[in-house]
């Protein structure tokens, strides 16, 4: 009996000395694989401004007020995750982390497509939040819908349509399609096309229309207005009237009082007019005809 219990007393002593070597061998990797992590934790902060200073010197586009504060914690992020690697690999856990991950790979491809969008919605925040193509207050056209900025967040678009309709766009849908944004190009044209019959008196119908625009008021660049043909179909003219209008104006009230006084001069002229047709604000050169017209 006291040999059996010598032999467990045997046993566990070994057991605990294997360890306690194991421990001793381990210590010093310990130590500095802490010193690491503890350096890596301590200038992050520097190390992360010099990395945004680089990313800048190579994007210099991206140099935008409010895009530091992002670009630092994105970059605290990564520097950060380096140190924890490199500590463990100096600790020498590195292998069974690597395990770790590989076991959880089944489970991290199931997430990666359940999460795409979300994750892809995350990205494309932080890209419009350091690219800062608009910001809150702005107005800006996505796809069918415009309005006014209300909130930039991580996963969506918050805006006030025309309407009075609050609007949540996914930010993946902004960040890979054409968006416009309106507050960034004051000065905007607007087109308005008519189809008046073929039998009327075009010419005329043209310099009455070219003479309301250009004594409305808050349109710019009288130089530039200008009311040209574009179509002939199904015996009808299509009439294009082209103006700017002044910084600041009321894009509604202006459209409205054309659409007015040209029909008033149309009728004092014994002109009929079929109907307007469409209506387009650009923030350009005029767009083709056929893009117009819609």
């Amino acid at each position: 009996m006291q040999n059996i219990e010598h032999s467990y007393v045997d046993v566990i002593y070994r057991v605990l000395e294997s360890w306690y070597m194991r421990f001793a061998e381990l210590t010093p990797k310990l130590i500095v694989g802490i010193l690491v992590f503890s350096f890596f934790l301590i200038s992050s902060k520097y190390l992360s401004l010099g990395a945004v200073k680089l990313f800048h010197k190579f994007f210099p586009k991206s140099k935008k007020e409010g895009s530091l504060v992002t670009l630092i914690g994105v970059f605290r992020f990564l520097i950060m995750m380096m140190g924890s690697f490199i500590a463990l690999e100096i600790m020498g856990f590195s292998g069974f982390l690597w395990k770790f991950i590989g076991s959880l790979g089944v489970a991290g491809v199931i997430a990666g497509v359940a999460l795409k969008d979300l994750v892809s919605s995350i990205f494309s925040g932080m890209l419009i939040g350091i690219d800062k193509a608009f910001k809150v207050g702005d107005y800006i056209t996505i796809g069918n819908h415009s309005g006014t900025v209300q909130e930039i967040g991580f996963l969506t678009t918050k805006i006030i349509t025309d309407d009075g309709k609050k609007a949540y766009i996914p930010n993946q849908v902004i960040f890979n399609a054409p968006f416009y944004n309106i507050t960034a190009s004051p000065q905007r044209r607007i087109i308005l096309n008519f189809e008046i019959p073929a039998d009327e008196d075009i010419a005329k119908a043209q310099k009455g229309m070219l003479d309301v625009i250009k004594n409305l008021d808050n349109v710019d660049r009288l130089d530039t207005s200008e009311v040209i043909f574009t179509d002939l179909k199904q015996g009808n003219f299509n009439l294009q009237a082209k103006f700017w209008m002044k910084v600041g104006a009321n894009i509604v009230q202006l459209k409205s009082e054309a659409y007015l006084k040209i029909k008033e001069r149309l009728d004092a002229d014994n002109i009929q007019l079929v109907t307007p047709t469409s209506i387009s604000i650009t923030n350009g050169e005029s767009l083709p005809a056929e893009n117009q017209d819609k």
